[in-house]
């Protein structure tokens, strides 16, 4: 019996992404998740978002690139390291050869020139701003990555932006002070003078750099998107990407050390070409160890389709009575009132679809979310007032507008007949069902509603076309 290739696609495809029992070995599932995000990854590469992303952060960087590290350090003109900064700037375009040198002497020269005092409250207000807009963009770019809508309040995002301006170079310099001085010290320098540890030392010497772009990663991935990143995803992305980081700038030094005929074609703009193409290969880099981070913390976005995953009206209001079940059960028992995370791990569903289903049922006021962080939800009012009926027609009616609503879309009076009798039997079935009732019923009881709901539906005569709700 001959296999036939044509089916081998879609084969795979129900291996990787088919339904899996819960009945599969550790290794098997943990496995296949890791295929599942190496998929995911290729994909969202594939598509463009994050190039397009990481391309607009490149036109910003050269227009903040001077403001901003004037800005940063300025504050340590007071320490008397700014001669330090060209050094700083040679590692970060190593990549670029000699033209990394000459791009390092200008952009110094650049910040040794500009006088703070000379540029007036307006030209001040520019530097801010130029330097501040790099910033949003990044977290603009992880909010994309984090399927977070709304950025953080201007006044909590202008602090955070301060503070790694500010005190991210004092950080810095000080922990490569601090490794200069363990250097000098007598005790260390007999030590270094044993071949052994010599070596061990030089290892983990060069083991440094990618120690650092891993932790500056990972503070990145922590710090700026507007969401609660837990430290394992964000350490891991922030490995992933610095080991990519560190290698790409090896594999570019080689293209530029081997490719010599960009500068005859390009001329004078060969040294700004190169620099951002670095810049661009830096940022999708930063990008791609944010897209790891996301996906190691919120596994239910690994799916096959592209663009949001979307959930159906029946899986919605499904959703919608689990949720309300939760909290109801949660509230009677004066247990913890659940939070987004908590739904997203019981329930398993992404959470931008639970916001969606969360916002309906907060705009009619069923549930109601707590003044802390992170936010916990509780029923907004008596649970014994709250119908199973009313829960299903929030989320129904969720996106429903002035411009377009049930009252404004004409229809025939057949059609209209029709839904007037679903909503009648929806009203008949579960209309007088709280939700304290529901959380209180059993397994039994509430597959023996549901089905007397079916039956009612089916034996019940239809309605006039004009009927009441």
């Amino acid at each position: 019996m001959r296999f036939d290739l044509r089916v081998l696609p879609q084969r795979l495809e129900a291996l990787v992404w088919g339904a899996q029992g819960g009945a599969q070995p550790p290794w098997q599932r943990h496995g296949l998740r890791a295929v599942r995000t190496l998929l995911v990854l290729g994909r969202d590469l594939a598509l463009g978002q994050l190039t397009l992303r990481a391309m607009s952060l490149v036109y910003t960087t050269l227009l903040s690139i001077v403001p901003l590290l004037a800005l940063s350090f300025s504050v340590l003109k007071a320490f008397g390291v700014t001669q330090k900064v060209e050094p700083l700037l040679l590692e970060v375009l190593e990549p670029l050869g000699e033209r990394g040198v000459e791009i390092a002497a200008r952009i110094a020269s650049f910040i040794d020139n500009i006088n703070v005092g000379v540029l007036g409250a307006v030209g001040l207000g520019l530097l801010l701003y130029t330097a501040v807009s790099l910033m949003q963009k990044i977290e603009e770019s992880l909010n994309f990555i984090w399927h977070i809508p709304q950025p953080r309040p201007l006044a909590e995002r202008f602090s955070r932006y301060l503070s790694v301006l500010l005190v991210g170079p004092i950080l810095v310099f000080a922990a490569l002070g601090l490794t200069a001085t363990v250097a000098n010290i007598e005790a260390v320098r007999v030590l270094l003078e044993h071949d052994a540890l010599s070596q061990v030392l030089g290892s983990l010497g060069r083991l440094v750099p990618y120690l650092l772009v891993i932790a500056a990663f990972t503070f990145v991935y922590l710090f700026l998107p507007n969401a609660r990143v837990r430290f394992v995803p964000a350490l891991v992305g922030g490995a992933v990407g610095g080991i990519a980081w560190q290698t790409a700038g090896w594999l570019f030094a080689v293209f530029v050390a081997s490719s010599g005929s960009y500068a005859a074609i390009y001329s004078g703009f060969a040294i700004l070409l190169l620099f951002m193409i670095w810049l661009y290969l830096s940022w999708l880099v930063l990008l791609f160890g944010a897209s790891v981070a996301f996906y190691l913390q919120n596994p239910e976005y690994l799916y096959l389709g592209t663009g949001e995953p979307r959930l159906s009206n029946r899986l919605r209001e499904r959703l919608a009575l689990a949720l309300m079940d939760l909290v109801v059960r949660r509230f009677d028992a004066g247990e913890a009132a659940p939070s987004q995370a908590e739904f997203t791990r019981v329930l398993d569903v992404p959470q931008h679809v639970l916001n969606t289903v969360l916002d309906a049922l907060r705009e009619r006021q069923l549930l109601v979310a707590l003044a802390q962080e992170p936010p916990q939800y509780v029923p907004a009012r008596d649970p014994s007032t709250i119908s199973v009926a009313q829960v299903l027609d929030a989320v129904r009616s969720a996106g429903e507008s002035r411009f377009v609503s049930v009252a404004s879309l004409p229809v025939s009076p057949s059609v209209h007949g029709v839904l007037e009798q679903v909503h009648a039997a929806v009203q008949s079935a579960v209309g007088d069902i709280s939700l304290r009732a529901l959380a209180q019923r059993e397994a039994p009881q509430a597959a023996k509603v549901g089905d007397e709901a079916a039956q009612r539906i089916e034996t019940s005569g239809p309605l006039p076309p004009g009927g009441a709700h």
